[in-house]
């Protein structure tokens, strides 16, 4: 039986953590092999486990929050004048 990409992005997690049975882990290898698409999903979804894995604090710049503040009411004032 071939399993499309819905089935994949429906097991993917299980996946990524070895929880799908033998079977459809060697299917889900199968397509993997030839969709080019599943393939970046899946490399994207163990991209971000790592990511939310890793504990470090990273400290924005200097003024940073202000500036960004500062952009998004400039924004928000120009969409409601253009509105």
């Amino acid at each position: 039986m071939r399993i499309d990409c819905k089935h994949v992005w429906d097991y993917l997690s299980a996946y990524i953590d070895g929880d799908v049975d033998p079977d459809l882990r060697a299917q889900i290898d199968r397509h993997l092999e030839t969709c080019e698409i599943c393939s970046a999903v899946l490399d994207s979804t163990r991209n971000v486990v790592v990511l939310i894995a890793d504990e470090r604090v990273f400290e924005l710049p200097a003024g940073f929050s202000k500036r960004l503040h500062e952009r998004i009411d400039a924004m928000i004032d120009a969409d409601s004048a253009s509105g």
